[in-house]
């Protein structure tokens, strides 16, 4: 692993986040750079790679299998493909909490017949398609990720399975029918650049509470693999 380096980008956390991370330097090649907004922190870290992928990953995610990663490596090698991403499982969450994840990954399935869609949960671009397309807008406001993962042509979209697991601290801070009705909205606006532009508020909500890092937009570690193919 330690041929694979992982760079965090960090928005003035107060977790000692950073103090965590660079813990894992005997284990990890790991660094923390100053982040932002997810846009900013994502952009700044892709900027320092120079392999021909990077993975982006958010901070509350785990890898729900060890080779999902590998997975998406090799079916972007094998396919040429520009961006690969994952099922999404939120195994501590409740019933519902699961069900919406799984109305998700049907969607992103669906996508692919129209218009593919990636999270910024997983997200595996061919580094040289992601600087051609001008990275992640830093204007968006709102789901950056959707943005631009969209304005990759389905023939270069792939989904491996696997997964990520998260949290569902999403509907705990805004509720179940305000982060499906922003999906919805979402997916129904895809051709309206200017409604990414805008204050949904999202990160108001998400930062209600002692959660100031949520910011934080992190390349986490995976599995080892070939040094000279990924930088997460």
């Amino acid at each position: 692993m330690l041929s694979t380096r992982v760079l965090v980008a960090d928005a003035n956390s107060t977790d000692g986040t950073p103090e965590i991370v660079m813990s894992f330097r005997d284990r990890l090649n790991v660094s923390v750079i100053p982040g932002g907004m997810p846009a900013v922190g994502r952009n700044r870290g892709a900027r320092q790679a120079d392999t021909p992928y990077v993975l982006f990953c958010d901070a509350d995610v785990e890898m729900g299998h060890p080779s999902v990663i590998r997975r998406a490596v090799e079916a972007a090698q094998q396919k040429q493909l520009q961006c690969v991403t994952t099922n999404v499982l939120c195994p501590q969450g409740s019933w519902f909490d699961k069900l919406v994840y799984a109305g998700n990954d049907i969607f992103q399935q669906l996508s692919r017949l129209h218009k593919p869609f990636a999270t910024g949960m997983f997200m595996l671009f061919d580094r040289k398609k992601f600087l051609e397309l001008g990275g992640f807008n830093e204007q968006a406001q709102f789901a950056e990720d959707y943005l631009l993962s969209q304005q990759v042509a389905r023939s270069h979209f792939g989904i491996v399975f696997g997964g990520v697991y998260t949290t569902n601290r999403r509907f705990e801070k805004m509720g179940h029918w305000r982060v499906m009705r922003l999906f919805f909205r979402t997916a129904f606006n895809y051709w309206n650049k200017s409604f990414f532009l805008r204050d949904h508020k999202y990160w108001a909500h998400l930062e209600e509470g002692n959660q100031p890092d949520l910011q934080r937009p992190a390349m986490a570690a995976g599995p080892s693999l070939p040094g000279d193919s990924l930088e997460l």
